[in-house]
């Protein structure tokens, strides 16, 4: 059976770059969109032109075009969108929502991925405000997706490694602590860690399968699930260094989302939903969701461990 056409729209993000790789390894003719918006950003540029040398197609496109989005979507049968949730309020929004009516009018596409990659939003109805408008827009691009009949897969990748494994769950730093480490409650929750390009190859599993069809594909690698304690005795024993353990309970941590900045009341709002209430792993997946590790196990994903070395 033929390969399915890809077009990613967000190639230069961090997901984005990776999903393109991935595409191209599992042998599918790989579209990016080139987006006019770039203007005169060389990074970007350079960076789809290094997709181009390696055997993807560029397709010219833009937000503010609807005829040549609906274009660049006929010449392909899937899209995934990878535009960075970390951006993904106003205009985010509006630009998914414009994605979701081209594709509508093209007609031809047999799955969409929207931009998600994270926590599931249909799980965070009773999400603390301000973060909850992330998961209220991602819910608004799903219900606008089933409204227009577009089949889909939504992929909850949990936590990415780089932003949450390599640093031991620590805010405002990407690298592993030198001598002590803040521990959210007990460190007893359970969160789910994932290497970024596992993300993007079971997201490329899923795009032909039809067990994935109109379903959530929640990335739930059974070793990879881990309390944030199991993760620092990890790295302790990786670095035959013991940390200084400092707890923090949930009314000090909430205190700390008062006065603080509109971006940082958001991500205290997501950690405190990760590792105090552990809204990644205390429920069940349904007749509606599916586990990439137990559809795919011919995925040797990256395990933590061999994932923390890197920061040796």
């Amino acid at each position: 059976m033929a390969k399915s056409r890809v077009l990613v729209v967000g190639g230069t993000g961090y997901i984005g770059k990776r999903i393109i790789n991935a595409s191209l390894a599992e042998g599918h003719p790989t579209y990016v969109l080139r987006r006019s918006e770039i203007g005169l950003d060389i990074d970007k540029l350079q960076i789809l032109l290094s997709f181009k040398q390696k055997g993807a197609r560029l397709v010219d496109g833009s937000f503010f075009d609807h005829r040549s989005l609906v274009d660049a979507v006929k010449q392909v049968d899937v899209v995934i969108c990878t535009m960075s949730g970390v951006h993904f309020r106003s205009h985010n929004l509006l630009m998914q929502l414009k994605l979701v009516e081209a594709i509508k009018e093209a007609g031809n596409i047999k799955r969409f991925l929207p931009s998600e990659f994270g926590v599931d939003p249909a799980q965070m109805e009773r999400a603390l405000e301000p973060g909850r408008v992330t998961f209220d827009e991602k819910m608004t691009v799903r219900k606008a997706i089933e409204a227009a009949n577009i089949p889909y897969t939504y992929i909850s990748a949990n936590c990415f490694g780089g932003y949450f494994a390599g640093n031991l769950c620590q805010m405002r730093t990407l690298l592993p602590p030198k001598d002590k480490v803040y521990i959210y409650g007990d460190g007893n929750v359970k969160a789910i860690y994932m290497d970024e390009d596992d993300v993007a190859t079971y997201t490329i599993k899923s795009i032909d399968d039809p067990s994935t069809l109109n379903k959530t594909l929640y990335l739930r690698p059974p070793e990879n699930i881990l309390t944030q304690m199991q993760l620092v005795e990890k790295w302790e024993k990786l670095t035959g260094k013991m940390l200084e353990k400092i707890s923090i309970s949930a009314e000090d941590f909430l205190s700390k989302i008062k006065g603080a900045d509109f971006v940082e009341q958001v991500a205290l709002g997501h950690f405190y939903h990760i590792f105090y209430e552990g809204c990644l792993t205390n429920f069940e997946i349904g007749e509606n969701g599916a586990e990439a590790s137990e559809l795919y196990p011919e995925v040797r994903y990256t395990r933590i461990q061999e994932y923390l070395k890197r920061y040796l």
